[in-house]
């Protein structure tokens, strides 16, 4: 069983034999949130696509306000769970306890750090140049451990691996966030040997050993006959349940706004989260704000909520459960049967009409093109350095990248932190100076 004195900690990755006594308001946790906004990675995903392509006339979401977003709703998860444990468990008023609220929205700061440009499209372009494409002839230079590292690349490792990974030119230890904070982050709490058919893992082989020292530190359970697959971190449920509560609702009113869904759809769709009583007090609002985007905007505020109390339910009842490492799930599959079933309803509406949606398609394909192509040549570079055209190639990337390691591993590792690193406004110029369809401003 878990345990919460141990799973909340405010030492630091990186820090751990140095303690700076601080004179100012600000918890450790509440430094971590800072340290990430005020982040080099954190402002460039605001150029970075989240389901639509990037604005033209109509404002839509992109990585930066989806992360601000989740945010603010886990940072209300968190707050009210912590509410509820301590009315049962008062005792654990003196420990970090409190301050879930403040890890939880650090952690959803940091959720989609790891994300490469384009999307989902991205992670998948460098999963498949591994496995079907050009970087298959690799295979046999990597252990079996590290070629699954790559053929199942996932944001959520590789936002793990930014936040802990010491990379050129920065101190020990990456940002040097909490442990409570990083835990937080890793959904999928096993390594990629053990992704299995959905592709989802949690760290890389090179950051095994920074997970396993920071899960053995706050306890948290190793799961028996597998060495490398853990339990989750508890507050890893309300991140996820943040996130799942925004990108359900901020897609489908993007879609409004795009008009790739109707007014009668979108309405639709959100009221079924409610009985008739809620409906009618909806519709007497309604009554109030003439304009439709605002009644769309009020409609989704109501469900995000509703979401968040029947969440925080949810977890208070499963408490036992998820500190013992045996709940199964997600969040949003424990609450009531109402909101779940419109909850059913929008994600089989957002898959058959959003996500299928032709923009959407269209910025996926350019988005695949433009990663396989950067991959295919960056990884050519180092595998061949002595190279005219690598050394060029090489030498355009940031000094903070270990692209002259001395292993294959770590080299292709460098151009996955690299060309992940990048917005998508950043890898489209890219790839069209390298393909010779623009050439540099000279001032």
């Amino acid at each position: 069983m878990m345990d919460w004195h141990t799973l909340l900690s405010a030492k630091r990755f990186g820090l751990e034999e140095f303690h700076e006594e601080r004179k100012e308001n600000r918890s450790e946790f509440q430094r971590d949130y800072d340290r990430l906004v005020f982040s080099a990675p954190f402002r460039r995903l605001q150029n970075k696509t989240q389901v639509f392509p990037l604005p033209g006339s109509i404002f839509v979401h992109n990585r930066l306000t989806h992360s601000l977003e989740v945010s603010c709703v886990g940072r209300s998860l968190g707050n009210d769970i912590a509410k509820g444990i301590l009315a049962r468990r008062p005792e654990l008023q003196h420990s970090f306890l409190p301050e879930i609220g403040n890890i939880v929205s650090a952690a959803c700061l940091a959720h989609d750090l790891g994300n490469p440009p384009f999307g989902h499209s991205g992670e998948l372009a460098i999963a498949t140049f591994f496995s079907e494409g050009k970087g298959l002839g690799l295979k046999g230079m990597l252990t079996d451990a590290q070629w699954n590292d790559f053929t199942h690349f996932e944001g959520n490792a590789n936002a793990f691996r930014l936040l802990t990974h010491q990379f050129e030119g920065r101190r020990k230890g990456g940002f040097v966030l909490t442990y409570s904070t990083l835990a937080s982050i890793v959904k999928y709490p096993f390594s990629s040997s053990l992704a299995g058919e959905k592709l989802k893992f949690g760290f890389f082989t090179s950051e095994e050993e920074s997970y396993g020292r920071i899960a053995d530190e706050l306890g948290i359970t190793r799961l028996h006959n597998a060495p490398l697959k853990y339990a989750r971190h508890p507050l890893v449920y309300l991140v996820e349940a943040a996130d799942d509560i925004c990108y359900q609702m901020m897609d489908i009113e993007d879609a409004h706004k795009l008009k790739i869904l109707t007014t009668e759809e979108t309405k639709s769709l959100l009221m079924a989260y409610f009985n008739e009583r809620r409906q009618a007090h909806i519709l007497r609002t309604f009554e109030l704000v003439s304009d439709i985007n605002e009644q769309i905007a009020y409609l989704r505020s109501s469900v995000v909520g509703l979401l968040i109390a029947e969440c925080t339910n949810a977890f208070l009842e499963n408490e036992e459960e998820i500190l013992a490492g045996t709940f199964q799930g997600t969040l949003i599959q424990h609450i009531s049967d109402l909101p779940k079933s419109a909850y059913k309803r929008c994600s089989e509406v957002s898959y058959q009409k959003i996500y299928r949606a032709r923009a959407v398609i269209d910025i996926e394909l350019a988005g695949f093109r433009i990663i396989s192509t950067l991959l295919e040549l960056m990884i050519e570079a180092v595998c061949s350095p002595e190279k005219v055209y690598s050394q060029l190639l090489i030498n355009r990337v940031s000094s903070q990248y270990n692209i002259k390691a001395p292993t294959l591993y770590e080299r292709v590792q460098a151009v996955l932190d690299y060309i992940s690193g990048m917005t998508d406004v950043f890898a489209l110029d890219l790839y069209r100076k390298i393909k010779g369809n623009s050439l540099p401003e000279i001032s």
